[in-house]
C-alpha cells in the first residue's frame, strides 16, 4: 500500500504485508469504524512456516496501516485460520460495559511421535478496539477426537435462535455448532457429504444471508466453503459456494446447489476468500475479501521481500438468474474515489475507441467497456517487450476470459501461464467488462459481477501499454473509461 516501499511487484490499492508472508484473510471485523484484517503470517520468512496473526486496519477498505502481529504460537500449536467477531453484550464475560473483540481460531499443534497433528478451536479477546489481545485462560475451547482436519471456524450470531454459530471445515464436510457465550459449543449439524466439489480438502468456511434482488422477504443463505490444491487439478486451491436456508442448526442447499457446483471465481487466485463480521446493519453490505494467489506456485511468486496479496475487497449480492440465486461481486465501492480519469469516450465505433487507447500507459487502474453488439472482443493490457495480458470475450463460446500465456514471468510453477475462462451470458447481445489492473494482478468482474476471474501476472515494470481489437470495427462502442489508481 502506499505507506510502504514501493516494489515492482507491489500492488498500488491491493494490501499485502510490508516483508514476510501472507497467506488466508482472518479475523475480518468491524468495530468503531476501523475495518480489520488480520492473516496468516509467517514473520520470519517468505514461504509458509509457524502461523501467526498479521494484522491491518483501514478506514475505507483501500489505505490500510499494518500492526504489530495480533497473535503468536504457544503451548497449544500455531495459529491458524479463524474470525473474529464484537461481543455487543458480554456473552463471554470477558468485558465490562462496553463491547469488546473476540478471535476464534485453529490452533495446529504437531501430534506427537510423528503421529497425525491435532487441530483444535481456541479463543482470545481484546479490550483496546484489537491492539492488544489475551489469549483465554481455558483454551482450547473446542476439540474433535476424530476429524484430523478440524479447523477455520466462522463464527456469528444467529439473531433468530438467540445464539453464536460456529461453522467449521471439518476434513471433506463442514459441522456447524452453537454456544451461548462463545465457550461451550453443542454440535448441530454436519453438512457436505455427496454434495459440492470433493477434489480437495474443504477449508476456510463461511455462513451468511443475503437478500435476493435486494429484497430482504427474499433471503437466502450462502455457504462458502475453499477446496485445496490437489496434484491431480490443474486449477489448484479455490472457492466454491452454495444456497439455501439454515434454522440455526442445519443447513439446507436448494435445489441448484445439489445439482452442480458453483464457483466463487474462474480465475487462479481467490482463495480463502471470508465475509467481514460486524458491518453496521444500516451500511446493508456483505463485504468480502480472499488471498489472491494460488497453493500451486504460492510458495514460489517472484515478489521479493513479501509473498502475498490481497484481492480488492468486494460487495456480494444475490440475484435471480434462470430460476435460481446466483452471487454477484463488484469491488467496494471506496476504491471509486480514488479514481483519476484518463479516458472517457461515449458511443464511438471500435475503431474509434482503439485509436485512443495507442498513446495511453496503464500500470495500476480500472477500465470499464461496455459494447452493443460484439461478437468477440479483445483488450490487452500490461502490454510492452513481447508481454501482454490479454481479457477477452468470445461470443462463440459465450465465454469471458484471461490469458496470461505471454503476461511476463512464468517459469517459477510450469502451470501458471495459461488461459482461464466464466460463462458469460450475453444474449441481449451486450458485453459489459470492468477491469481491474495493478502492478501483479488482474481482476475481471463481467456482465454486472455475474462472472469474475481473477489471475496474478508478473510483467516487466515499463509494460504498460494498452490495446482493443474487436471483430467489427464498426460496432458500436457504448461507453469505456479508464482511470488511473496509482494510490
Amino acid at each position: 500500500m502506499s505507506t510502504f516501499i514501493s516494489h515492482n511487484y507491489r500492488g498500488a490499492y491491493h494490501f499485502s504485508p510490508k516483508e514476510h508472508w501472507m497467506n488466508d484473510p482472518n479475523g475480518m471485523v468491524y468495530f468503531q469504524g476501523e475495518y480489520h484484517l488480520f492473516y496468516q503470517h509467517h514473520p520470519f520468512g517468505n514461504t509458509w512456516g509457524p502461523m501467526h496473526w498479521g494484522h491491518a486496519v483501514s478506514r475505507d477498505l483501500v489505505v490500510w496501516e499494518e500492526l504489530p502481529i495480533a497473535l503468536a504460537p504457544d503451548e497449544f500449536g500455531t495459529i491458524f485460520s479463524g474470525s473474529a467477531v464484537v461481543d455487543w453484550n458480554n456473552t463471554t464475560g470477558f468485558f465490562g460495559g462496553e463491547p469488546g473483540l473476540v478471535a476464534i481460531f485453529t490452533q495446529h499443534a504437531e501430534g506427537p511421535d510423528g503421529g497425525a497433528p491435532v487441530q483444535r478451536q481456541s479463543l482470545a479477546y481484546s479490550t483496546d478496539a484489537g491492539r492488544t489481545w489475551t489469549k483465554y485462560a481455558g483454551n482450547p475451547v473446542l476439540s474433535h477426537d476424530t476429524f484430523v482436519d478440524f479447523r477455520d471456524p466462522k463464527v456469528f450470531w444467529h439473531e433468530a435462535s438467540s445464539q453464536w454459530v460456529m461453522i467449521v471445515a471439518c476434513g471433506q464436510t463442514v459441522c456447524l455448532y452453537r454456544s451461548p457465550n462463545l465457550i461451550d459449543w453443542t454440535l448441530s449439524s454436519e453438512f457436505g457429504e455427496g454434495i459440492g466439489s470433493h477434489d480437495g480438502v474443504w477449508e476456510c468456511p463461511d455462513l451468511f444471508p443475503l437478500p435476493v434482488d435486494g429484497d430482504p422477504g427474499q433471503t437466502k443463505w450462502v455457504m462458502l466453503v475453499s477446496i485445496g490444491d490437489h496434484p491431480e487439478l490443474a486449477e489448484g486451491s479455490r472457492t466454491q459456494y452454495f444456497t439455501g436456508d439454515f434454522d440455526g442448526e442445519r443447513f439446507t442447499p436448494d435445489a441448484v446447489s445439489q445439482t452442480r457446483v458453483r464457483w466463487i471465481d474462474y480465475g487462479r487466485d481467490d482463495y480463502a476468500g471470508v465475509s467481514w463480521s460486524d458491518v453496521p446493519a444500516e451500511d446493508g453490505r456483505r463485504l468480502f475479501v480472499g488471498w489472491m494467489s494460488n497453493w500451486k506456485y504460492a510458495n514460489q511468486t517472484p515478489t521479493g521481500v513479501w509473498r502475498g496479496a490481497m484481492t480488492v475487497p468486494r460487495e456480494l449480492k444475490l440475484e435471480m438468474r434462470h430460476g435460481s440465486a446466483e452471487l454477484i461481486q463488484q469491488p467496494a465501492r471506496e476504491l471509486e474515489g480514488y479514481r483519476k480519469e484518463l479516458l472517457s469516450l461515449k458511443r464511438v465505433t471500435a475503431a474509434q475507441a482503439s485509436a485512443q487507447l495507442a498513446d495511453l500507459q496503464l500500470e495500476s487502474g480500472e477500465i470499464r467497456i461496455r459494447l452493443g453488439s460484439a461478437q468477440s472482443l479483445e483488450l490487452k493490457v500490461r502490454a510492452g517487450r513481447g508481454q501482454e495480458t490479454v481479457i477477452g470475450y468470445s461470443g462463440a463460446a459465450g465465454e469471458v476470459y484471461i490469458d496470461r500465456t505471454r503476461a511476463g514471468v512464468a517459469d517459477f510453477h510450469p502451470l501458471f501461464a495459461g488461459r482461464h475462462a466464466a460463462v458469460l451470458d450475453a444474449a441481449d447481445g451486450t458485453v459489459e467488462l470492468r477491469i481491474l489492473i495493478d502492478r501483479s494482478s488482474v481482476e475481471v468482474f463481467a456482465g454486472g459481477g455475474r462472472a469474475v476471474l481473477t489471475d496474478l501476472i508478473y510483467p516487466d515494470q515499463a509494460s504498460t501499454g494498452l490495446s482493443l481489437k474487436v471483430d467489427d470495427e464498426e460496432a458500436l462502442v457504448e461507453s469505456l473509461d479508464i482511470y488511473d489508481l496509482s494510490i
